[in-house]
């Protein structure tokens, strides 16, 4: 059994950390944004009252927040999880933020005498749930073999894809691919839509052949049936291709197509979810897929 600090026990984090928490490990949490769930703490997690306690008590923190500026402040802020750490102690972000800053705060990290690894997921609400997320990691083989185990606990598809950093960089990369493709498909079953042909008809054959995805076997659903309540919201999405567009721009690159995926989610409800790209269509269309 680990002591495993959990920070961010929202939508992702809370089936992340029940996991973990069934598979025999005691869990030390502390509020982030929201109340901490009563089945984590009737289960025996133990409630801190900072992160600076949660780092204190545990020998593995995890955090789970959803913003590059969220991380400093878990970390750095006024009672943070550095106040609390001790030499040999293991920090991993399962946030999804920059690059660049995540190498130097793992620097800042390694400097207390701490590991620190960058472990961005993807599989949204539905693979957290599942245990069956994908998780990039970045940071030292070491580290990397100390958390495995962990991260068998919450993912299927778990890849160590290099050193710091690289992990929120293979998470951009994610980022951008998941957009394009549901950028496309929003447009496949508009297009088919305006044509007079059942969207939904369309969608199932389009899953037998090569066209098929998990994008639009769960988003194709959403956006024909029109459930649109969050299991990633678009403002996250909207945050995540700015990594890659700023990122892009330090490195000479052009992304054109991430870049107008990203102006039709400006044109959207940031808190829906990221399937409901569609809707910016529609509005351009003056159709509505059904």
């Amino acid at each position: 059994m680990s002591k495993i600090g959990f920070i961010g026990v929202g939508i992702m984090g809370k089936p992340m950390a029940e996991h973990l928490q069934a598979g025999g490990h005691q869990l030390y949490l502390v509020r982030h944004r929201t109340p901490l769930p009563q089945a984590l703490l009737e289960a025996g997690a133990v409630e801190c009252d900072s992160a600076r306690a949660v780092a204190t008590q545990a020998d593995i923190i995890i955090i789970m927040v959803p913003d590059t500026p969220h991380v400093e402040r878990v970390l750095f802020g006024e009672d943070g999880v550095v106040a609390g750490l001790s030499p040999g102690k293991l920090l991993i972000d399962m946030s999804s933020i920059s690059p660049i800053e995540t190498r130097t705060f793992a620097t800042r990290i390694n400097e207390l005498g701490c590991d620190y690894l960058d472990a961005p997921v993807s599989g949204g609400e539905v693979g957290a749930k599942a245990a069956t997320l994908t998780i990039m990691v970045g940071g030292p083989e070491s580290a990397f073999e100390k958390a495995r185990p962990l991260f068998d606990l919450m993912g299927k598809n778990i890849t160590r894809v290099g050193e710091n950093g690289a992990g929120q960089t293979c998470k951009v990369a994610n980022q951008i691919v998941v957009a394009l493709t549901i950028e496309a498909v929003g447009e496949a079953l508009l297009f088919a839509s305006r044509a007079g042909v059942d969207p939904a008809r369309v969608r199932e054959a389009l899953m037998g052949g090569f066209a098929g995805s998990k994008i639009l076997e769960v988003h194709g659903e959403r956006m024909i049936k029109r459930t649109f309540d969050p299991g990633f919201r678009i403002a996250l999405h909207q945050k995540d291709l700015n990594l890659a567009l700023t990122g892009a721009r330090e490195l000479g690159l052009s992304l054109p197509n991430t870049a107008t995926t990203q102006e039709l989610f400006n044109a959207c409800n940031g808190d829906l979810d990221h399937s409901a790209l569609v809707n910016a269509l529609e509005a351009l269309a003056d159709h509505r897929v059904a």
